[in-house]
């Protein structure tokens, strides 16, 4: 863990729960969700801590301009409901993003 920092980098390889593909390392970062269908799955409380319970899918709701981290994907757990967001990264399907921002919600 970073020192007095809430972010433990975990940058590993993983199946995608959602969509079934092979999910490669991000490389610069940690990776957080799949770049093919951008569902992620809810493992942490701060990133990269694995100290979360629930497990369920984080499913893609909506996208969001940050003005200091750039474009953000917001996610909903599909088994608590809580509100997760995350930077949008350099090799995700932008055909996905386009589809969240064609439709923007307050959240």
């Amino acid at each position: 863990m970073l020192e007095n920092s809430k972010f433990t980098k975990i940058d590993e390889e993983f199946i995608c729960e959602n969509c079934g593909e092979k999910v490669p390392k991000l490389g610069y970062t940690c990776r957080n969700h799949c770049p093919y269908c951008l569902h992620s799955k809810h493992l942490d409380i701060n990133p990269g801590d694995r100290a979360e319970n629930c497990h369920g899918i984080l499913e893609p709701i909506g996208i969001e301009h940050n003005s200091k981290k750039g474009y953000m994907i917001i996610f909903k757990c599909k088994k608590c409901g809580a509100i997760r967001k995350n930077k949008v990264a350099d090799d995700d399907d932008m055909n996905e993003i386009i589809k969240l921002s064609a439709n923007p919600k307050e959240f």
